[in-house]
């Protein structure tokens, strides 16, 4: 089987608002096999985001594991995040998985990896994937020097993302936390 590549997955907080975005595309090898994939989520209760870059299967597998660590600690994303860590770096199913994670609530954003890495980001926004540096560049710009709320800085990052990585495309699926959706 041919590497699974590309994805991009974008969450920023601003006016207290968190939202995460990703893209839909799946590629295997110099294919695009599916356009309108939903690699983000809510969790739980409804409160917290959750995003995956990596093989859909080990995505799905890792969602499920973040949301039962969730309930284990009463939503407390920093202490799920950190629980789904250790167990992603130390079983011997888990440490196979290939994917990353950003998960976030209305306090927190944070990217969970299977090396038990669980790091927090200086600012208010992080990207992941192959498109995740030209998102998370455009995403930093336009909070810095827009009036742009929330939804439309993590969809304009997004599209910025499309036109330069091949493996991103337009069909996104956005979600909020805070504020009234758009």
């Amino acid at each position: 089987m041919q590497d699974i590549h590309g994805t991009t997955i974008l969450v920023l907080r601003k006016n207290e608002k968190t939202v995460m975005v990703g893209d839909g595309q799946i590629t295997i090898g110099d294919t695009v096999m599916k356009g309108t994939a939903r690699k983000v989520r809510k969790l739980g209760d409804g409160s917290v985001l959750a995003g995956f870059a990596g093989s859909v299967a080990d995505a799905m597998t890792l969602f499920e594991k973040f949301e039962e660590k969730l309930r284990e600690v009463n939503a407390n994303l920093k202490r799920a995040a950190v629980n789904l860590a250790k167990e992603w770096r130390t079983n011997k199913v888990l440490r196979n998985l290939q994917a990353l994670l950003l998960v976030a609530d209305k306090d927190s954003i944070l990217l969970v990896s299977g090396n038990g890495e669980v790091i927090e980001p200086d600012g208010d926004v992080l990207a992941i994937g192959s498109g995740g540096s030209y998102a998370l560049a455009a995403a930093r710009a336009l909070i810095r020097h827009s009036s742009l709320e929330a939804e439309e800085i993590a969809t304009r990052a997004m599209e910025i993302a499309s036109e330069i990585c091949i493996y991103t495309n337009t069909k996104f699926t956005l979600e909020t936390l805070g504020g009234e959706k758009q």
